[in-house]
């Protein structure tokens, strides 16, 4: 069974591109959302979540994020342009694409997220930081 992605994006040009990598990458696309209602209300239906930090009602996305993660088990991948908004946000996602994204970058990042043992994987891929998992730092200083 195929895992589901959520594509959290308000630009509808980049989300579609998004949408033929996720596909391309052999996954199904569970919904497009461009802003945390629609994202919230799609997220029972989804594994993997794709988020953008900001959208149609303002930079919602990490906020999105936490609640995609605690709330629904969803795997965070965020996609954005501004990384160093994601702040504290970061401890509910697996990593971070940073804008403008390689197509090989994002599928390698949807194989990490669906994969059982995540952080074994995350160094092999170009253009994605990896988080750590919460609890392996002592404080967010450490992350520099």
């Amino acid at each position: 069974m195929s895992k589901k992605v959520l594509i959290v994006e308000d630009e509808i040009f980049v989300a579609l591109e998004i949408e033929q990598i996720v596909e391309d990458a052999g996954f199904d696309v569970g919904a497009i959302a461009a802003d945390r209602a629609a994202a919230l209300a799609s997220a029972d239906a989804c594994d993997i979540a794709l988020v953008d930090l900001n959208l149609r009602d303002g930079p919602t996305g990490p906020q999105i994020g936490m609640e995609l993660a605690s709330r629904h088990g969803v795997r965070v991948i965020y996609i954005t342009a501004n990384p160093a908004q994601i702040g504290e946000a970061s401890v509910a996602a697996l990593g971070v694409i940073t804008k403008p994204f390689r197509p090989h970058s994002v599928a390698a990042a949807l194989k990490l997220a669906a994969a059982e043992n995540p952080e074994l994987l995350a160094a092999e891929i170009m253009g994605f930081t990896p988080f750590p998992p919460p609890g392996s730092w002592n404080g967010m200083e450490s992350r520099g």
